[in-house]
């Protein structure tokens, strides 16, 4: 079969996620009001069965490198399409906590061995100089998925169980799609590249500074993507429905959050952290004050959604960035942070919750957004390698993405695929 185009990848790169992060992983609580209600569950438990799809996240990209080495880049995906599948047809038969821990869990695993094997698929069969455009398109495959579990919650209102089994078939669909478009190869790392520079020589701390304003910006956003839909039903009294236009709020601001985080990184990366933080935390701070308004409920959704998708674009950029020539751990690095924090955020939330109700504790955690969003000036801003020619050097995904492969001179590698295709132009 004919290789997929760089635009076929993208899209087809797009849907991918949209199924193992947007279904299998964000739309879980869009249905915690019906699924809590059911199966009797209390906020602690929520909290609980939340972070279980973000540790088995982490520990899913911890050897996802390995995995898509030894299966390649195909086997990757199907293997992470079956998981998602798996997951989401256990949570549509869920009777119990432990039921539905299970079925989360394993759409988490889903969730950290796509990007991956993805990746390693675009840097085998996609030019360089696309990469950037084709990460970007791919990410936004996130707010596709949120949107998409929308019209379930406003078609299937309390038929949460019906919803995640159209999700499983959908799942299926993707891993059939998979086997017949996406190659079998890992990623291909040319042999005239430069090797990495030794481990002594990383930027740790920058590196420490990126991680651990990723991972407080994943502890915030876990309030939010967890418990959202169930404060304004509990606290607010608005009806399930409402809880799909919130999400569908979301997502399209999502989409936008891919084009800032490219002006931010063309910018002062510093400045726009600080400010998409500060957005990210009064966004808590306004569904907590006026969870029973739709109208300020929809729009604090649509200032998360965009914050959200800026900061994580956002920092997807800085790993590339800080980690040249590694081109497994510098996309990962920053999302397993921010899957750190909301592993963590989510049981506290619901702690906080069960304590002190839904308002005080959504005002915590946006107290503590805009305490880090303070500290933004520590950002790493500077591109370790280059910092005498920042002023100079062009921004954005994709130079991120042209610096990964370097020649023994520093400069970025030739794409082989576009010599291919200059030279097939010429003889043609």
């Amino acid at each position: 079969m004919k290789p997929l185009s760089g635009t076929g990848f993208a899209i087809f790169g797009a849907a991918l996620i949209a199924i193992s992060y947007g279904l299998a992983r964000f739309a879980f609580g869009l249905f915690v009001p019906p699924i809590r209600d059911e199966l009797s569950l209390s906020s602690y438990v929520i909290g609980i069965i939340g972070s279980l799809p973000l540790i088995s996240f982490l520990l899913a990209t911890a050897v996802a490198p390995v995995i898509t080495d030894h299966l390649g880049a195909r086997y990757t995906a199907v293997l992470s399409g079956l998981f998602g599948a798996a997951g989401l047809a256990l949570i549509s038969r869920a009777s119990g906590p432990l039921m539905l821990g299970s079925g989360v869990f394993a759409c988490g695993i889903c969730t950290g061995l796509m990007m991956p094997a993805l990746t390693a698929a675009m840097q085998a069969t996609v030019r360089r100089s696309l990469h950037g455009r084709v990460s970007s398109v791919m990410n936004a495959g996130t707010s596709i998925g949120v949107i998409v579990a929308v019209p379930t919650v406003l078609f299937l209102a309390g038929a949460w169980r019906h919803a995640y089994l159209s999700f499983a078939v959908l799942a299926v669909l993707g891993v059939i799609a998979t086997w017949l478009l996406l190659p079998s190869v890992s990623r291909v790392v040319p042999a005239d590249a430069a090797s990495p520079p030794p481990l002594g020589e990383l930027p740790w701390s920058r590196l420490v500074r990126l991680s651990l304003f990723a991972y407080v910006m994943g502890l915030v956003s876990s309030a939010y993507w967890i418990f959202a839909p169930d404060l304004v039903v509990t606290l607010g009294g608005l009806p399930s429905g409402v809880t799909g236009w919130l999400w569908l709020a979301v997502g399209i601001a999502g989409l936008g959050g891919a084009v800032v985080a490219d002006l931010a990184d063309r910018n002062n990366p510093p400045i726009t952290q600080a400010l998409m933080l500060m957005m990210l935390a009064a966004s808590l701070a306004l569904l907590a004050a006026s969870p029973a308004n739709s109208v300020l409920a929809a729009f604090s959704a649509l200032v998360f959604g965009l914050a959200y998708m800026s900061l994580t674009g956002l920092y997807l950029m800085t790993g590339i960035r800080l980690l040249p020539g590694r081109l497994s751990m510098g996309p990962v690095l920053p999302f397993m942070a921010v899957s750190l924090g909301q592993a963590t955020g989510s049981p506290a939330v619901g702690a906080l919750v069960d304590g002190f109700g839904y308002a005080d504790a959504f005002a915590m955690f946006a107290a503590l957004g805009i305490l880090v969003a303070v500290l933004s000036p520590f950002y790493p801003g500077a591109i370790a390698q280059a910092e005498e020619e920042a002023s100079e050097e062009e921004g954005g995904l994709q130079a991120a993405y042209d610096h990964q492969l370097q020649n023994e001179e520093g400069e970025p590698l030739e794409d082989p695929l576009e010599d291919e295709d200059e030279t097939s132009a010429a003889t043609s």
